[in-house]
């Protein structure tokens, strides 16, 4: 079961769908810079609303207002690979991990100092 779910023809069509929700939801809403960075299409501009924390990946878009600083795009590049293996399984994962970054596997994963969670 993992083998078909997870770094699978499923899960990049899972990561291609969450991929084209965030170039579409970032076109919407995005009223800064909008660049291609550390292999993320990046979202400058956006609302508070429209993402979580200091910014938000979906599959290969990161949608944020400024928080674009070098670190927090490796972060947010080690999000868009666990999207590439997980698909659209992620977001329950993540979860299901907490809402807490400290103790979220994934967050973890990321680099928490990478992130803006540790000095």
């Amino acid at each position: 079961m993992r083998r078909l779910l997870f770094d699978s023809p499923f899960s990049r069509a899972g990561f291609l769908y969450a991929t084209a929700f965030g170039l579409v939801w970032g076109s919407i809403w995005s009223t800064g810079r909008v660049e291609k960075r550390a292999g993320l299409f990046v979202f400058r501009g956006m609302p508070p609303w429209t993402f979580g924390r200091g910014g938000s990946c979906v599959g290969g878009c990161y949608l944020t207002n400024q928080n674009v600083t070098a670190a927090v795009l490796e972060h947010e590049a080690v999000h868009k690979r666990q999207w590439q293996r997980f698909g659209m399984v992620f977001p329950l994962l993540y979860a299901v991990a907490g809402r807490n970054p400290l103790t979220n596997r994934f967050e973890i994963e990321a680099g928490l100092k990478n992130g803006g969670y540790i000095r």
